[in-house]
């Protein structure tokens, strides 16, 4: 599948069925449920007489170029994405959609999947793909030692298992 409207580079933005699918949930609410009941509470604003001193109207239409400015973002980000919704054919080497264990020179286990961009989430152990640490995994099998440059300096890890989810027990 190729994708010739990238914008930011000439890598493909690579996306999970899943960030895909809570991107285009954003969207759908966005469109259908949010901009709806901000226009509304902006036409009952403006009922009331005066804007240019109405808070309410003020702020609602504030939110109306918000919520606009993130549905076009969404809707020409959704159009860029390459979904991957297959597993790659060698598991044993890191890629996109892995979950990748490392082990620091402590000791210490993490335990990351490496998905695109908009999914990144720290929290969720999520790494994006295009952070220094991902990029030094992708194409590492396991058993690996990998080097990466990290704002405390150079950082060694081994790779201590390699995983994929099968993308129909993905939900």
């Amino acid at each position: 599948m190729s994708n010739t409207s990238n914008a930011g580079g000439n890598r493909p933005r690579y996306i999970t069925p899943e960030g895909e699918r809570a991107l285009r949930e954003e969207l759908q609410y966005l469109w259908k449920t949010k901009r709806p009941e901000v226009t509304q509470a902006v036409r009952e604003a403006a009922a009331l007489g005066d804007r240019s001193e109405n808070a309410e109207y003020i702020y609602g239409k504030k939110q109306l170029r918000e919520i606009d400015r993130r549905v076009r973002f969404l809707s020409k980000r959704l159009e860029e994405v390459t979904v991957v919704d297959r597993l790659p054919d060698d598991q044993e080497k890191v890629f996109f959609g892995a979950w990748v264990t490392i082990e620091e020179e402590s000791g210490e286990e993490q335990e990351y999947r490496l998905v695109g961009a908009d999914e990144f989430d720290l929290t969720r152990r999520y790494l994006s793909i295009n952070s220094p640490m991902a990029r030094a995994l992708i194409g590492k099998r396991l058993d690996d030692e990998v080097s990466v440059r990290t704002p405390e300096g150079w950082k060694t890890v081994v790779i201590s298992a390699i995983r994929y989810q099968s993308p129909d027990r993905l939900g």
